[in-house]
């Protein structure tokens, strides 16, 4: 009887269908929101071609997108409603738009973007639909590049932080390497840890590689939130590996490590160890909250 009724209900597909078509009504607002950001989207991809430090960005759309697209199936199966709070999230976010075009604050009118985005979704499919793919909406932020303020107040301290705990290591094994600013001299040459060096360039990128890491090999929320998290103090760790290596070669071995294109194939070995650590720590954390 209970397969009986599996095998003649042939409406479940057409079902499914219908609730892919509730789709629609949303398209036309996200048209003219396209529009309305379409200036500042402009811009963003401009930005994204011509900063490396923010080339990831090309990615987090697409990144967005594919988990979505992975979710389909599931989401198809959700109930939809209209949900006021989405709207309000909504109106917040272009009420941002308004301040941050007013106030030339390109980082906030973008922040706005994903915000207007986000809410708008929210009212249209209800606050199940939400709850499974909020995830989606927070990546995106990571395709927006951070206040330059923000970026060089961060980039000497950790220009310094390298500098110093390199040449501690360094001083450990006897290589009587000294320091002098953000520059290490060693057997007879001098390495500066420039700002391209400093770690804040690798950083933003290994957080959205850890984000989306996190949350594609980790079940609870709780696991998550600390791997992440560790991508931070990761990116330092693997910024200082890199500037003890080039120093070590410079002193054992040749200071042709300097120059192009050795310099940056050491670059890849922030990413290598920051990989390798979040690959550890993830499978550590899996047997801690399975």
């Amino acid at each position: 009887m209970f397969n009986s009724a599996m095998h003649n209900n042939p409406s479940l597909p057409e079902e499914s269908k219908g609730q892919f078509n509730l789709m629609w009504p949303i398209l036309i607002p996200v048209a003219l929101l396209l529009v309305i950001y379409m200036p500042a989207l402009a811009d963003l991809v401009q930005d994204w071609w011509d900063d490396d430090n923010y080339s990831h960005g090309f990615l987090v759309p697409l990144v967005s997108g594919y988990l979505l697209w992975k979710k389909r199936e599931m989401l198809a199966g959700l109930p939809r409603h209209k949900d006021s709070v989405g709207l309000l999230v909504l109106i917040a976010g272009l009420c941002l738009f308004v301040a941050a075009n007013a106030a030339a604050e390109y980082f906030t009118l973008r922040v706005s973007f994903v915000m207007s985005l986000f809410g708008l979704t929210w009212y249209f499919f209800g606050r199940e639909i939400i709850k499974h793919i909020w995830f989606e909406f927070f990546f995106l932020l990571f395709m927006i590049p951070i206040p330059y303020v923000i970026y060089y107040s961060a980039t000497f301290p950790m220009q310094t932080l390298a500098s110093k705990i390199t040449v501690w290591l360094l001083d450990a094994l006897g290589t009587g390497a000294y320091r002098q600013g953000n520059i290490i001299h060693i057997s007879g040459h001098s390495l500066e840890v420039a700002e391209a060096c400093s770690g804040v360039r690798s950083l933003v990128s290994l957080m959205a590689l850890g984000a989306f890491y996190a949350y594609t090999t980790q079940k609870r929320f709780t696991a998550q939130a600390i791997l992440f998290l560790s991508t931070i103090p990761i990116a330092v760790a693997g910024n200082v590996f890199r500037v003890l290596i080039t120093a070590i070669l410079v002193h054992a071995v040749t200071p042709d490590v300097l120059v192009e294109p050795w310099h940056s194939l050491m670059g890849l070995i922030v990413f290598i160890v920051a990989f390798v650590s979040l690959f550890i720590e993830s499978a550590i954390l899996r047997k801690i909250f399975e």
